[in-house]
């Protein structure tokens, strides 16, 4: 039975042993197909998909299954035969046909089973196939030989059978290899677009060929989402998030098991929902054992560890085969300098290399398939749980996490979840992959090999050392960015004030600054960084010189041959990777440990939903006329807070009017909170009957449609639609928003007013229709003669509402007289209760309380000029114009953005995009220097030319010739072989030093550009453009260009001379391989730009569709008490998973082209090691053993830099957009210069202060209507001007035309005799002095804020404060003048906020003062002290006030009524109230006439 070696070896004409393959060789299909089948039959039998209807293919396999089982049994019968002739035939003969009879019967069995099953194509019977015809196959030639001689005649039945069997496996491989139908009876499949890989073939998955029809379509044209196939179901958050739930519900259950265990069998049946027996049972044995806490961590090891454990089992195998490579490479050397070997030989050993690279890479990618899709998993797993949560969490668990926490932990840390499932493996490969490394290394070279180990650990706290300290870095440069986004967020946001005042120089150095800083932390960074490169490329090489010069020296006797110099090259580099990465994978660990410590995973852990919502609808409490009762109860925010309600009882009858009132803090709110469930039940009982709407004290507005903000899910009713917002007042609103009540409304109702927000809110409540109605405070917001609106037409008596149960809290007296009942509350306790004449009867807390509040309430019935429609309709103003206001601004962005044909615009990008490339780049190198640049590439040669020197001296060394068992001069061998190395890493330094300089020195120029720029920018930019676009090129595209941009170019750089390194190593070892690199490389170029342009595309879906999964949770989050009182939970929950589901979508592709790239550009570098293997075969009588080696070993290393360089110019492409992005805005159009050489005016001008318009008119922006249309008008010094006219007459306009943010479009200002058209702009602006109508403060000092040049002394500015009546507040501050202002002036009162400017305007003091007036912001007092100062303070000075308070003007000079951009009337007020024309009819309105 054994190998016969002078047969099967050491000849030209090999063969095998008749024995060996009638035994193992037919035996292995056999051994392979009967091991599988257990663990496949279980799989079948738990994955049902329908059964397939017999096809013809199905058929046709079945059939030569048959055919197959009867010929071998022919062999069989035949050999039965024999033995009735009386020739006993071997046991061979009848064992062996018998197998295989059995087993290609089951086979054939297997084929029909699959199909019941509904599989289309069965990887397992492809294998067994291919088994067979590979065994076979040796056989089949040792037959053929054998036919020749003549003495076989006898054989002939056999030989028959035998080829009859050959041919009709590979028949069966053939047709294994097409898929069946789609199965029959599967669940119906709507999708329009399901993903192929289901439907595709064994083949097609393994190497990933179903997902080249994406590719190509992303290559023709930018994909679209209706290109992206759907999710598979088992990766749909429905199937994920229900199967962690129940994992996790379990681990809840076995954690909670209590001493009490009546306690335990009530909650079990609410957790499983099942009244199951024997889990009763089994708590009663338990309950002895003490507490752990749930660990959320076992649940996602049940949930996802069994899908992760095949990819680790992949991966296993992978590391194997990686190890074989090295060993058949000795083998080859080992070929090449033995003349005498025969040929073959060398091809089967080629032959053998090529097939391992090839198992290693489809078994390599089927790992990483793995582990991303379980990283995705987790991801949808996490997500999903996290907002269950955020749903039901606790008030208390709420106050311990801020809103931010949460998404950031959702977003951040989920993300970490998965970036760490691609490295988990790594924990036992990495140690299994260093071990087997040192023992087949020690087996070459023995205990020398420790030197180069030693080395090996010796590098890793260097390395280790440089990522800490990099770290650190990290931390400190985010640090400045983060606060030069914060300053360039507050410019952009407060950039038309800096405008009016001229003050962007101080600004933009302070940017500089911070940037400089930033830089510098960046170059240190890029200092390590070069550090840790040449570390990273000088180890391998360290760690083969100490091995070899210590081999070579320990002993003469001790021979470097090619053998083991190119071996042991080859297995250092396998030994690189672990080692490197190791620290990696355990620092990552170490970060996921802690996040999961400081997350709300802890509070996943510990908060259970609150019940009290439940319990509180047990209706039965309730009798029937109570719609709630609420008996002996207190309630606190949090267990372990003081009760902030004590012992309420409250009784409301089904349709009473309640209202709630009490001085601030009192507990209003936590009343309404507590009647929906949101507070800790501590004692008492509360009942509420029937479906509650809720109006909270601050609107909750989501980011959609004002209709749907309204309907909220219920189902639509026009009638009763209109009929709300009737009762709403909101009809005027939705004549003034851009798209109707198709309005997008911005995220947290940005795009409307308070008031606005407040009646939306209250409209909802009105629509969904419900038995109670919990009013928080729902005419605070609003105006006082629309709440009276408000209050008559839908809370009152005779009001939509009547009829239903509603609780208002109110602090406006004048509507308590119509209600129902009034609850009086006092430091958490009902006070009194009683109808409004009953309580003023009392004469207590009530009737004082009345008292307190009707002067308040006097003041504000005085001036009926509703500034809530002053507010709404000076914001429609400015939509008109193209939005100077906030919200304007908005709703003019929301408008553009939907009326944008989609499409047509991404396809116009694309096609820029191909042109832009080349310029692009060249701006790159230009912005890094172009000599920097070519010094660059030009010492990256060098490098590369250093290390295939040293390698090709390596090669030479090794083939010195041995006399008397020893080599001659190894000591200068070892010292040119250190020297090369050592220079290579020497250039690897400098490249990389310069590279990183050149790469700061272009983020500086480009960053500096783009900030000049923006200062330079006209206003109607601002006005066109969404601050967070700008921002986003300061942040983002900056970001690229500083950190993404220089690290990919190195890696490019180092991939691209690597692989071109390889090349030139095999062609000039052997000269043949040029023939086979052009196709190759054709081959190459097509898989890149497929990839490339397909994957970018890709990459840009799935960041579009992330961030509306964050910005709706973080809505939810902050919406959650409205949520849960309106019951929609499920519907968010609903569409929270469509989102992510959307998501993923676009990232599960982007997941399959890495693996598709990767399988086909590592198949061009197998290809590539076997051309290197094949041609030294060929050569093999011109070649030493030293150049195969290097050529061999060269071509292994060539597949990762092949596909790592596919990856960086992919990155490349995609990020250098930055630089064009950045580009495009460093050049948009700049306004007038700031100053006019030659042309500035006198120091002292204005002196006089007279104004004159001469023919004036202006537009916003080119294409618009004129807002001012030829004005004509003088003021002389010091004249007091009053600026009126209805909103949208152009009074504001006036005002920017004179600090010319507006430019003429005809005619002409003159300030004091000088054209203000030929001055600088800074040199106007800063001598004309305004106070804004929006007070705008910067985050900084107080004097920063007042005078950021440092231009004037402390006195002089204490002396403004105390006019403006600050200075008591400044000086009760500890740090005075430096007290802090958060952004926006957060922590100052509006009213503060613009006695601040009315300051800035008092240091300034020039002649002409411009006043803006602030309409809704300031209390009257503020009003009076700033009317006050002005009048005192300005006496001789030209003042322009735009007036909305008609009281504040009466005693000015003159009055200009401006009515729809012409001067209607310009005269003293007497005369013009006299004359009866407009302005009498606005003072009349005031009540001033």
């Amino acid at each position: 039975f054994a190998i016969d070696s002078n047969l099967s070896v050491h000849t030209d004409n090999p063969d095998l042993t008749p024995c060996f393959q009638n035994t193992i060789l037919a035996w292995i299909p056999s051994i392979y197909l009967w091991s599988a089948l257990p663990f496949y039959l279980l799989y079948l039998k738990h994955n049902k998909r329908g059964y397939i209807v017999l096809s013809m293919l199905s058929r046709f396999k079945t059939l030569f299954g048959v055919l197959l089982w009867c010929v071998s049994w022919a062999d069989l019968f035949y050999s039965f035969h024999e033995l009735l002739q009386n020739r006993t035939p071997p046991p061979v003969y009848f064992v062996t046909p018998l197998i295989v009879g059995i087993t290609v019967l089951l086979a054939t069995l297997l084929i029909q089973y699959e199909r019941l099953r509904g599989v289309q194509s069965s990887g397992v019977l492809i294998i067994f196939w291919f088994l067979s015809v590979l065994c076979a196959v040796g056989p089949f030639r040792s037959k053929i030989m054998t036919t020749a001689l003549p003495e076989e005649a006898v054989k002939k039945f056999r030989f028959t059978t035998f080829y009859i069997y050959f041919a009709l496996i590979i028949v069966e491989l053939i047709l294994s290899c097409f898929k069946e139908k789609p199965p029959f009876f599967s669940p119906v499949n709507t999708d329009p677009n399901p993903c192929p890989e289901l439907t595709s073939g064994f083949l097609s998955r393994l190497t990933f060929w179903w997902f080249t029809s994406m590719a190509i379509l992303g290559y023709k044209r930018p994909l679209e989402d209706k290109d992206l196939w759907s999710l598979n179901e088992d990766d749909t958050s429905k199937v994920i998030v229900q199967q962690l739930s129940k994992e996790w519900d379990k681990e809840k259950f076995h954690s909670s098991r209590k001493e009490d265990v009546t306690y335990m069998k009530r909650s079990n049946n609410v957790l499983n929902h099942t009244g199951d027996g024997l889990q009763e049972a089994e708590v009663l044995i338990r309950h002895k054992k003490h507490n752990r806490k749930p660990s959320f961590l076992k649940a996602l090891l049940r949930t996802f560890g069994s899908y992760f454990l095949i990819g680790s089992f992949f991966k296993l195998i992978q590391d194997l085969l990686s190890f074989v490579n090295p060993q058949l490479l000795s083998a080859l050397i080992g070929f090449i300098k033995n003349k005498d070997a025969p040929a073959w030989w060398g091809y089967v050993i080629a032959a053998l290399m090529f097939i391992c690279a090839v198992l290693q890479t489809l078994i390599l990618h089927q790992h990483f398939q793995y582990c991303f899709v379980t990283g995705m998993r987790l991801r949808t797993g996490i997500t999903g749980v996290i907002y269950r949560k955020s749903l039901v969490i606790t008030n208390s668990a709420k106050r311990s996490s801020t809103v931010g926490e949460i998404v950031n932990l959702m977003s951040v840390d989920a993300q970490r979840f998965m970036d760490l499932m691609t490295f988990l493996n790594m924990l036992w490969s990495a140690p299994l992959q260093i071990f087997l490394a040192l023992y087949f290394l020690w087996q070459t070279l023995g205990p020398s090999v420790l030197a180069g180990v030693a080395v090996m650990v010796l590098l890793i706290p260097f390395n280790s050392a440089i990522a800490m300290k990099t770290r650190a870095f990290q931390v400190e440069q985010m640090r400045y960015k983060d606060s030069r986004i914060k300053l360039m967020n507050e410019i952009l946001g407060g950039i038309k004030v800096l405008k009016l005042y001229a003050w962007e120089p101080s600004f933009s150095e302070k940017v500089l600054e911070i940037r400089k800083n930033e830089l510098r932390v960046l170059k240190k960074s890029a200092y390590l960084n070069s550090l840790s490169n040449f570390a990273w490329i000088s180890a391998p090489f360290l760690v083969a010189l100490t091995t070899f010069a210590v081999y070579v020296s320990v002993d003469e006797k001790n021979i470097l041959d090619a053998e083991k110099a190119f071996v042991s090259l080859s297995l250092f580099n396998i030994l690189k990777f672990p080692l490197s990465m190791l620290p990696q994978v355990i620092s990552n660990i170490v970060q996921v440990r802690r996040t999961w410590y400081r997350s709300c995973f802890q509070q996943l852990e510990q908060t259970e939903p609150q019940m009290s919502l439940v319990s509180g609808m047990q209706r039965s409490l309730a009798s029937t006329c109570n719609a709630i009762s609420v008996t002996n109860a207190s309630f606190s925010w949090g267990k372990e807070l003081k009760p902030s309600l004590k012992d309420i009882n409250l009784l409301v009858p089904s349709g009473a009017l309640v209202a709630v009132v009490g001085h601030v803090g009192c507990g209003k709110s936590s009343l309404v909170s507590a009647l929906l469930g949101e507070m800790e039940k501590l004692e008492g009982e509360v009942a509420v009957k029937g479906s509650v709407a809720y109006v909270p004290q601050q609107a909750w507005i989501q980011n959609a449609t004002l209709k749907d903000n309204i309907l909220f899910g219920q189902a639509p009713n026009e009638q009763k639609y209109q009929n709300v917002l009737e009762a709403c007042a909101l009809k005027t609103d939705l004549e003034v928003l851009p798209g109707g009540d198709q309005t997008e409304i911005g995220e947290k109702g940005i795009n409307l007013s308070g008031g606005q927000r407040q009646r939306v809110s209250l409209a909802r409540a009105v629509y969904s229709n419900s038995d109670i109605y919990l009013l928080d405070d729902p005419l605070s917001a609003v105006d006082s003669h629309v709440a009276k609106h408000i209050f008559d037409k839908v809370i009152g008596p005779d009001g939509v509402l009547k009829g239903k149960t509603r609780i208002l809290v109110t602090h406006g007296i004048s509507f308590l007289p119509q209600v129902d009942h009034i609850v009086v509350l006092g430091d958490g306790k009902i006070s009194e209760m009683g109808s409004y004449q009953d309580l003023l009867k009392q004469n207590k807390a009530f009737a004082e309380f009345l008292r307190n509040y009707a002067l308040d309430e006097d003041i504000e019935e005085d001036e009926p000029t509703g500034t809530e429609l002053l507010f709404l309709t000076t914001s429609s103003l400015h939509i008109q114009r193209g939005g100077t206001s906030t919200y304007g601004c908005e709703v003019c962005v929301f408008y553009t953005v939907q009326t944008l044909d989609c499409g047509s615009c991404t396809n116009h990008l694309c096609c820029v995009i191909l042109q832009v490339k080349l310029t692009v780049f060249w701006q790159y190198m230009k912005a890094v220097g172009p000599v920097t640049s070519l010094v660059i590439c030009f010492l990256y040669c060098c490098q590369n030319a250093a290390a295939i020197g040293a390698n090709v001296w390596l090669s030479d060394w090794t083939n010195e010739p041995v006399i008397n068992e020893t080599q001659h001069n190894t000591t200068m061998r070892i010292g040119v072989y250190a020297a090369l190395g050592l220079l290579q890493g020497l250039i690897v330094l400098i490249s990389s030093f310069t590279l990183a300089m050149g790469g700061i020195s272009a983020a500086r120029s480009l960053h500096t550009a783009l900030l000049e720029n923006k200062f330079h920018t006209p206003q109607s930019f601002y006005d066109t453009t969404p601050t967070g676009r700008i921002i986003n090129r300061f942040s983002k595209d900056i970001y690229v260009i500083d950190e993404v941009i220089p690290p990919t170019i190195v890696m490019f750089f180092g991939t691209f001379f690597s692989s071109l390194s390889t090349m030139i190593v095999i062609i000039a070892s052997t000269p043949l391989f040029a023939v086979v690199i052009v196709p190759l490389a054709i081959l190459y170029f097509f898989v890149q730009r497929f990839y490339v342009a397909t994957s970018r595309q890709l990459k840009r879906l799935e960041s579009v569709s992330r961030s509306p999964i964050y910005s709706h949770f973080s809505e939810t989050v902050s919406g959650a008490s409205v949520i849960r009182a309106y019951g929609r939970v499920k519907s968010f929950i609903d569409i929270s998973d469509l989102k992510v589901d959307e998501n993923q979508k676009s990232y599960y592709p982007g997941i399959i082209s890495n693996r598709w790239l990767g399988i086909r550009v590592e198949f061009v570098g197998n290809c590539i090691v076997l051309f290197a293997a094949l041609f030294a075969v060929i050569g093999k009588n011109s070649l030493n053993a030293g150049l195969v080696g290097l050529s061999v070993s060269y071509a292994l290393q060539v597949t990762l830099s092949l596909n790592w360089m596919v990856r960086m110019t992919s990155e490349l492409e995609t990020n250098i957009v930055a630089v064009e992005r950045i580009k495009e805005y460093s050049e948009t159009e700049t306004e007038a210069p700031w100053v006019i050489e030659g042309k500035s005016p006198p120091e002292d001008w204005p002196s006089k202060g007279e104004l004159e318009f001469v023919n004036y008119s202006v537009r916003y922006r080119k294409g618009l209507d004129l807002v001012l249309k030829g004005l004509n008008l003088q003021v002389h010094g010091g004249e007091k001007i009053g600026i009126v006219g209805r909103t949208g007459a152009g009074k504001s306009s006036m005002t920017l035309c004179l600090f010319r943010i507006l430019e003429a479009a005809k005619g002409e200002i003159k300030i004091d005799g000088v054209k203000i058209a030929e001055i600088g702009l800074h040199d106007l602006r800063s001598r004309l002095t305004i106070i804004p109508q929006d007070p705008v403060l910067f985050s900084g000092t107080l004097r920063m804020n007042l005078d950021p040049f440092n231009k004037y002394s402390d006195e002089e500015i204490w002396k403004a404060l105390e006019l403006s009546h600050l200075k008591r507040f400044v000086s009760s501050q500890p740090s005075m003048l430096d007290y802090e202002c958060s952004e926006g002036g957060e922590n100052l009162s509006v009213g503060q906020r613009q006695l601040v400017c009315l300051a800035r305007a008092l240091l300034r003091k020039t002649r002409i003062l411009i006043l803006d007036e602030a309409t809704a912001a300031v209390d009257l007092e503020t009003d009076d002290l700033i009317q006050m100062t002005i009048r005192t303070q300005f006496e001789d000075c030209t003042v322009l006030t735009i007036a909305h308070r008609l009281n504040t003007i009466m005693d000015y000079t003159r009055v200009l009524v401006l009515d729809n951009g012409t001067v209607a009337e310009f005269d003293t007020p007497a005369n013009l109230i006299a004359s009866k024309g407009i302005f009498y009819s606005m003072a009349k309105d005031a009540g001033l006439a």
